[in-house]
């Protein structure tokens, strides 16, 4: 039985109807995705099923007492001040208990008597384990300063801390629009494990692929006003979406043919009309709109033309740089060869924008050189955005890079017309940009980035906000791209695909420069952490041949069985952990060391569950 639904859904802007009459619902414990290229109104319906905006037609039906959290991806922050302001409701009992215990042991003297009952209050509230989970998600987010002001926070601190809170609040249906935007690789992977875990009921909209596929068991397509359901995880959306592609290129083909032909008896027939020629023609018009109804998809191509690239790129010598005596990176030399492909990776915060900005003379280093070669043409994608006027025309905005762009194949083409390239019709040429969805505006700028023909190509975070169509052809293009390649992302699935090599920013100035892509690199990473093999199970698995299924030995069912008593063991002591914490102790040291316990135990309970369906399987 659906929780959330809509019953002949329709929403409009300036009499342009994104969507009619649209059928969808939400049962528990479905995890949906919704999917279509920019502009469809993919973030319009979230918004009307979060209750933000009031449909034109229809209406959102809902269980009672529905408690939805909505995930926007631009956060508005109204009446708080500061972040505590904003992750502590006033309305919420438990929360509010937390955060003035919370202030209370962050005093440099502490009010034991205070402490002493707000700790009786959060044990007879069996608030302590919740307590726990705000502080995981809040370092997870990277969320550290409380008392600091929310205006003094960047455009992803915004959109981390709005993630928090609706992580903290654990609503009946979590609805996210892009929610791995601004988050580094290592907190998409333990919000990927967090969304996955338990019956949470989640729609959400996002371009990053394994995102999809690791967390959604269904697919919802948003295309042309319509929604078409697919019931199972993006790759099988892919697969079926190609053969009913197939299939429809097929008909239409067909009805295109036939078409001719009763166009051809159309204009030959006389004007007494027969019943027989009557059925014809009621036929011919009805063919007619069938055949309109299927609008061929624009393709986005990107082959425009490279400069000239000599032998001298690019040399970094001893470059350091450090911002209020923090070190950002330390004495890195490196010299860029034809053919580089970097993936540049690391936490947010460590300085990956900082690098791409001294290698394009936009900040200064400390102290090392940057020397660039005469003929190195930089194409520089940034993070931020596109900067435009409010009364400033989208074709305006390319014609202030260039009137023409010359192609790969030497085609010379006006700005009119390759705007059209880069699926903006005339219509939308002469619109404002003001008037562009979010992931219309990111396109618009990755084009004038590349029609200034760059042979050093730097991506800073290019994914956020464009749709997986536009997503594909990009990649497609920097695969074939012959200069160089300097990419900053979240997406997994792009650096795997694009970057044979990384800089890997670990923290206070270090860069690690690692040969392979990131799954490689995250491999070798975990490796140190699985459990030591016995030495009887190595010896069998090197003198093995292939790869089919065998028993397991005595030692290694041993092992197994081991496992599971140890596993169950665990679950145990953090039962009685957590019955102990919320039992009314005072002691907020004791509290400390009973929460960083069930903390390893968890820990512990993640590496062996590995290893025992390593013997599983």
């Amino acid at each position: 039985m659906s929780i959330l639904s809509t019953e002949q859904l329709g929403h409009s802007f300036n009499d342009n109807w994104l969507f009619k009459d649209l059928y969808l619902g939400l049962n528990k414990g479905d995890r949906v995705a919704l999917v279509g290229i920019n502009g469809t109104g993919k973030s319009t319906l979230l918004r009307i099923l979060s209750g933000i905006l009031q449909p034109s037609l229809g209406k959102v039906v809902t269980e009672r007492d529905l408690r939805v959290g909505y995930l926007e991806q631009d956060p508005q922050f109204s009446n708080q001040e500061t972040i505590s302001d904003f992750i502590y409701s006033i309305g919420n009992e438990r929360q509010q208990l937390i955060r003035k215990y919370e202030e209370a042991v962050n005093q440099e003297v502490h009010d034991e008597k205070l402490l002493n009952r707000l700790m009786d209050d959060l044990s007879n509230a069996n608030a302590w384990e919740y307590e726990y989970e705000i502080k995981t998600i809040l370092g997870r987010m990277g969320i550290q300063h409380l008392e600091q002001k929310i205006v003094t926070l960047s455009g992803g601190q915004r959109k981390r801390l709005a993630l928090a809170k609706l992580l903290i609040d654990d609503p009946d249906v979590y609805i996210l629009d892009e929610p791995t935007n601004h988050l580094d690789i290592e907190t998409i992977e333990w919000l990927e494990s967090y969304m996955s875990s338990g019956q949470k009921t989640i729609l959400l909209v996002t371009h990053d692929r394994y995102f999809l596929d690791n967390v959604s068991t269904r697919i919802i397509e948003l295309d042309r006003g319509k929604i078409q359901n697919f019931n199972g995880n993006y790759s099988y959306y892919l697969e079926k979406k190609a053969e009913q592609n197939a299939a429809e290129d097929a008909t239409f083909s067909k009805n295109t043919n036939l078409l001719k032909k009763e166009l051809e008896w159309m204009r030959r027939q006389p004007k007494a009309r027969t019943t027989k020629s009557k059925s014809r023609i009621d036929s011919f018009y009805d063919l007619e709109e069938k055949t309109k109804g299927r609008n061929v998809k624009s393709s986005l191509e990107l082959s425009v033309n490279v400069s000239r690239q000599g032998n001298k790129i690019l040399e970094l010598e001893h470059v350091a740089k450090s911002f209020n005596g923090k070190p950002i990176i330390n004495d890195f030399s490196y010299t860029f060869k034809k053919g580089d492909r970097i993936g540049v990776a690391g936490k947010n915060g460590t300085g990956k924008s900082t690098l791409l900005n001294i290698i394009t003379g936009d900040i200064k280093p400390d102290s090392g050189k940057v020397i660039v070669g005469e003929t190195t043409v930089y194409g520089y994608y940034r993070q931020g955005g596109l900067e435009f006027k409010d009364d400033e025309r989208v074709i305006d905005v390319v014609k202030n890079v260039a009137e023409y762009i010359t192609m790969a194949d030497g085609k010379t083409l006006t700005a009119s017309q390759v705007l059209t390239h880069f699926l903006f019709p005339p219509a939308k040429q002469y619109g404002m940009v003001s008037k562009l969805s979010g992931g219309e505006k990111k396109r618009l700028q990755l084009m004038r980035v590349l029609m200034k023909n760059p042979n050093y190509l730097i991506l800073d975070e290019p994914t956020n906000d464009l749709d997986i169509d536009t997503l594909n052809v990009l990649e497609d293009f920097l695969l074939n791209f012959p200069g160089i390649l300097m990419l900053v992302s979240h997406d997994r699935y792009l650096i795997d695909r694009l970057t044979d090599q990384l800089f890997i920013f670990e923290g206070d100035g270090n860069v690690h420069i690692y040969s392979g892509n990131y799954t490689d690199y995250r491999l070798e990473q975990e490796e140190p952490k699985k459990p030591a093999k016995p030495e009887t199970n190595t010896a069998i698995i090197s003198k093995s041949t292939d790869s089919t299924k065998r028993k397991l030995s005595f030692k290694e069912e041993k092992e197994r069985s081991e496992l599971e008593l140890c596993i169950k063991k665990h679950e145990e002591q953090i039962e009685v952990l957590t019955l102990e914490l919320n039992s009314g102790i005072t002691d907020h040291h004791k509290l400390i060391d009973m929460a960083t316990k069930i903390k390893d135990l968890k820990d512990k309970i993640d590496e062996q569950t590995f290893r025992w369906l390593e013997l599983s399987e």
